[in-house]
């Protein structure tokens, strides 16, 4: 089975270049039926997730997932599922690259820059200093 690296997930997940070659690359070596799972499970939800975040319902935090803006729990199960699928993704990357203990806040925080670089205007995101801001 082909490599997937972390920069050609995020080509499939959002069809625009991401540089992610300075941060390193982190391979997901075995693509397992709980991979696969979290993959189809994010691509399915991804126009949802995009309309609430341009509705400023949600946003991006600095640590690769996404949160509530708003005191509605009407969207808390698609954030729910969709940070687990991102939780799933980030736990492989770091034992399959033997990450060690330290490797999850590492990929987490790489993944956070990735959003935030690819959010669209007008979307909320959060800063590593924890600041959030509209893009």
């Amino acid at each position: 089975m082909k490599k997937l690296t972390v920069c050609f997930f995020f080509l499939l997940m959002t069809a625009r270049s991401v540089p992610l070659w300075a941060a390193g690359q982190y391979d997901i070596k075995q693509r397992t039926p709980e991979i696969e799972q979290a993959f189809a499970g994010r691509q399915s939800r991804f126009q949802e997730l995009r309309a609430l975040k341009s509705s400023g319902r949600i946003g991006e935090d600095n640590h690769g997932y996404v949160e509530a803006l708003d005191q509605s729990a009407e969207h808390e199960g698609i954030i729910r599922a969709e940070n687990a699928d991102r939780s799933v993704i980030y736990n492989a990357i770091v034992e399959q690259n033997n990450l060690g203990r330290n490797g999850l806040p590492q990929v987490e925080a790489i993944f956070a820059g990735v959003r935030r670089e690819k959010a669209e205007a007008g979307d909320s995101i959060q800063l590593p200093s924890g600041e959030r801001i509209r893009k």
